[in-house]
C-alpha cells in the first residue's frame, strides 16, 4: 500500500511540474495575440481619425462662414 501511495504522490508532482512548464508557452502566445489585436485597433482608430478630420474641418469652416 505504501508503494502505491508513493507512486501516486510522485505522479502528482510529475503532472504538476509538466503543467507549470507548459504554462509560459501558452501565455506567450496569448500575449502575442493581444498585442496583435491592440495594434489592429490602433490602426483602425488612426484610420477613423484620418477620415473624420476633413469632416470636422469642413464643419468648422461652415460655422465660421455662417458666423461672419
Amino acid at each position: 500500500m505504501n508503494k502505491l501511495l508513493a507512486a501516486l504522490v510522485a505522479s502528482l508532482f510529475t503532472v504538476g511540474a509538466f503543467a507549470a512548464a507548459s504554462a509560459p508557452e501558452a501565455t506567450a502566445s496569448a500575449a502575442k495575440a493581444t498585442k496583435v489585436e491592440a495594434k489592429a485597433e490602433k490602426k483602425a482608430e488612426v484610420a477613423a481619425d484620418a477620415t473624420s478630420k476633413p469632416a470636422k474641418k469642413a464643419k468648422k469652416a461652415a460655422s465660421k462662414a455662417s458666423a461672419a
